[in-house]
């Protein structure tokens, strides 16, 4: 069930020049994907267009807690990285601790970087590795509606004490 898509990080790295010893274009993005939801599919499908294989490098636990607070991740790194290993769309999965992926980029120097265009041309990690060595960085439309955050709220908003649950 995806579980061979699952590589550690230098395993990543070895899998990625061998895509691109092989003339393969390799896609890269990353993220929390904490609770995915159909925002996260329909991105992740239209990244894997960009080329022949998709990496998808997914922030640990620790980094997901500095980056978004105490409360997360919902879902450990373990099962948010075997979910996304099960989507059809992705090739392999990776899981990396620091707080942003520039060192990894730098490691892995993608053809493809992607990323939700909700950041900012400035502000997308890896942006000058990836043009450096000849790739492209490509900002994909957010699907509008959806939103990890806005699912954690509603959540926990139906489950409050006194909350109409019928």
């Amino acid at each position: 069930m995806g579980i061979e898509k699952l590589l550690p990080l230098d395993r990543a790295v070895e899998a990625v020049a061998e895509l691109k010893r092989q003339g393969k274009r390799v896609v890269f993005t990353n993220g929390c994907f904490d609770l995915l939801h159909p925002g996260h599919t329909r991105y992740l499908a239209e990244a894997r267009t960009l080329g022949d294989a998709l990496l998808v490098a997914v922030n640990s636990d620790r980094s997901v807690r500095a980056l978004k607070g105490p409360g997360r991740p919902i879902l450990p790194e373990s099962e948010r990285a075997e979910i996304l290993a099960a989507l059809e769309c992705v090739d392999y999965v990776t899981v990396f601790d620091d707080l942003t992926p520039r060192s990894l980029i730098a490691r892995l120097l993608p053809q493809v970087l992607a990323k939700g265009a909700d950041w900012g041309p400035t502000e997308i990690v890896g942006r000058e590795e990836v043009e450096a060595a000849g790739g492209r960085v490509v900002s994909i439309p957010v699907v509008p509606g959806f939103s990890t955050s806005a699912l954690i709220e509603s959540a926990v908003k139906a489950w409050a004490p006194g909350a109409d649950r019928g």
